[in-house]
């Protein structure tokens, strides 16, 4: 009679062990000043604002000369824009515009990309911030003299802009070839040719742009398509929190011997960054 007893207090020992072990663990995880888990916090957006209706008409109209001399329902309809295809609306949208003038034609597109990072330790912000250098260094603006690193905002330019814009010229041409012929009229120094300052004029070379969202920069690239009329495209990428935004504006003059003028294409596309910002803050 005396073993059953001792049967039972060995097994009603090992239960208590079994369960004050696994209780000790829970109370070490749970006791106060231990560590914890800090999650990063989400981005400032939440949704995108809709492409195509993101830019006025009015402002269109300025952007795309052409579209003033078209009839009415073809106005409209080039004026309501494409939307560029994607298959999350919620995290990239875009639209594009493109109209024909006798003497050129010019085209537009704007990019809206929300990031999130699905890393607990890394916000949507810094997520953003990183690939946005990316692209920044992506785009080898000049002054930045160790590859792969973004200059600082306000930074010296240096001198390399002219040179930058031949090879874009030879080196990125539309078909391919990497030809393009060094006419005068694409010198460095003019508002119409490669950007730069040799003369003290406004500097055009492609740059950081201040002011702008959390970081800018402006990319400005001349290319040349065989014998076809060279085509310049003004691109201003810019950062506001986790948004990425990029606003992409060019113009094919319909005369071979002309070339795009790089002043007005910077000016109206960097307008439009601007106005883009404030649409997003709304």
């Amino acid at each position: 009679m005396a073993y059953v007893p001792g049967v039972a207090l060995l097994a009603a020992l090992a239960v208590g062990c079994s369960a004050g072990s696994d209780g000790s663990a829970t109370d070490a995880d749970s006791k106060p000043g231990g560590p914890t888990v800090t999650t990063a916090p989400p981005g400032k957006y939440r949704t995108l604002p809709a492409p195509c209706r993101a830019v006025p008409s009015s402002t269109l109209k300025d952007l795309l000369p052409g579209v003033a001399e078209l009839p009415r329902q073809q106005q409209e309809k080039a004026l309501r824009g494409s939307p560029t295809i994607t298959y999350d609306t919620d995290r990239k949208v875009g639209c594009s515009w493109k109209a024909d003038a006798p003497d050129s034609s010019r085209n537009l597109s704007i990019d809206f990309e929300r990031v999130v990072s699905y890393d607990p330790l890394v916000s949507d912000d810094d997520r953003a911030r990183s690939l946005y250098v990316k692209k920044e260094n992506a785009a080898e603006l000049p002054g930045s003299s160790t590859p792969g690193t973004a200059p600082e905002k306000g930074a010296p330019t240096g001198t390399g802009g002219g040179e930058k814009g031949q090879e874009k010229e030879t080196g990125k041409a539309g078909d391919g070839t990497g030809s393009a012929d060094p006419s005068p009229s694409a010198s460095a120094g003019t508002s119409s040719g490669t950007p730069g300052t040799p003369g003290g004029g406004e500097d055009l070379r492609p740059r950081v742009v201040d002011g702008l969202g959390d970081a800018a920069f402006l990319d400005d690239l001349l290319t040349r398509a065989g014998s076809t009329a060279q085509h310049r495209t003004v691109s201003v990428v810019f950062r506001t929190s986790n948004v990425i935004v990029t606003v992409r504006y060019g113009e094919q003059p319909a005369l071979v011997t002309k070339v795009p003028d790089s002043k007005e294409l910077q000016d109206k596309a960097q307008a439009l960054a601007r106005k883009l910002a404030e649409v997003i803050s709304e």
